[in-house]
């Protein structure tokens, strides 16, 4: 399982858009520097594994494709679109984003103020089952565009298994 991080976004503050960014500072236990979870301001803050939320452009395509809605980058309102792997099969797991370890904590699935926000009916509906991935940061490091997305070797020094 080997994917690459297509586009890093943030949003400084809560309802703020969503703004990209070539690389970003993750830290472990708080999210991503300058993200509205960073400063404890975003809907979900108190949810446990709200550090950085991915999502793959796959499943926007599929959208699409399929419900003829488009979004526009960032619009989704995750932090790092990822092509070339399934996040599903990373809750539970340990996994590296460029330099950041992560565990992905849940599916994160779309909410009613994304629809909302967007204006957009019938987007909370084509996203379920695929709007990406809730994550815990538990080993901070810089995420850049172009960065492997890869499993987390447990057999390295130093590493906690």
């Amino acid at each position: 399982m080997t994917g690459t991080v297509a586009r890093i976004h943030l949003a400084p503050e809560q309802g703020a858009d969503p703004e990209p960014v070539e690389s970003v500072a993750a830290v472990a236990g708080r999210g991503l520097r300058g993200d509205r979870y960073f400063h404890d301001g975003g809907t979900f803050e108190s949810r446990d594994g709200s550090d950085l939320t991915l999502v793959e452009r796959a499943a926007l395509t599929a959208v699409e494709r399929e419900h003829g809605i488009d979004l526009e980058p960032g619009a989704h309102r995750r932090n790092v679109t990822c092509e070339g792997v399934a996040l599903d099969d990373l809750v539970g797991e340990r996994f590296r984003v460029g330099e950041a370890v992560c565990v992905g904590t849940e599916p994160c699935e779309p909410c009613p103020y994304l629809e909302r926000r967007l204006g957009e009916p019938g987007l909370r509906e084509a996203l379920v089952g695929r709007g990406g991935l809730r994550c815990r940061v538990v080993e901070g490091g810089r995420i850049e565009r172009g960065d492997r997305i890869e499993r987390a070797s447990t057999d390295r020094p130093g590493s906690d298994k």
